[in-house]
């Protein structure tokens, strides 16, 4: 891994949670995402299929730049990645494995985080390059123990399981050997956004990054 990529995988391995932040529209967004950073977050991306993606990204660097690595999801060629970068993202996420965007991103010196399933597909993103591995969606897999019989064979990977990952389970899956989780509404909750509940979703925050700090913690000794 180029030096240069190293700093922000680092970030979103030590923080251990990439909150994703889809949703139907672009109202909130940034309000969310600092209650978010008040409860301890650190890493986040904004789906392209979000509305206004890019202005939410733009303006969570500028404004949370110093709190919260904001990077770009659901990218599918290097047009995004590019969109992506002139935006201030810091990292770029794929649901798919596609050379076009790991080229792209690390062209640009930002980590990519391909998506992949099943064990070939998983080894075949790592061989492009990718930075962290997402496996998506994971919970139709199985659950934490998928991640587990993943690494058996392939202790090298670094992985970040994606889909169903909730509170009650998120320590499942760090102690399974994820570094770290890409976790959606289960975090980014729709319902405390709408109705403007700031305080309870700092609140949610701090229990999930605790969650994930505690297993970390186990993974340690």
């Amino acid at each position: 891994m180029a030096d240069s990529r190293k700093k922000p995988v680092a970030d979103i391995e030590a923080t251990g949670i990439v909150a994703i932040l889809r949703a139907p529209n672009d109202r909130g967004l940034v309000d969310a995402c600092k209650a978010m950073a008040d409860g301890g977050l650190k890493v986040a991306e904004v789906p392209l299929t979000t509305p206004n993606a890019l202005g939410v990204v733009e303006t969570i660097a500028k404004e949370l730049g110093d709190r919260i690595v904001i990077g770009t999801g659901s990218v599918l060629d290097a047009s995004g990645v590019q969109r992506s970068v002139d935006s201030g993202a810091r990292f770029i996420v794929s649901p798919i494995t596609k050379a076009e965007v790991i080229e792209a991103s690390h062209a640009k010196d930002l980590p990519c985080m391909p998506g992949a399933l099943t064990p070939t597909e998983v080894q075949a993103a790592w061989e492009l390059g990718g930075d962290i591995i997402k496996v998506f969606p994971a919970h139709r897999m199985g659950g934490a123990g998928y991640i587990k019989d993943l690494l058996a064979p392939l202790p090298h990977q670094k992985l970040m399981p994606t889909g169903g990952v909730r509170l009650e389970s998120a320590g499942e899956w760090i102690d399974a050997g994820a570094v770290c989780l890409g976790v959606g509404t289960s975090l980014f909750r729709p319902d405390l956004i709408e109705a403007g509940e700031w305080k309870t979703l700092t609140d949610h925050t701090r229990a999930f990054v605790e969650a994930v700090r505690e297993a970390k913690a186990r993974q340690s000794v």
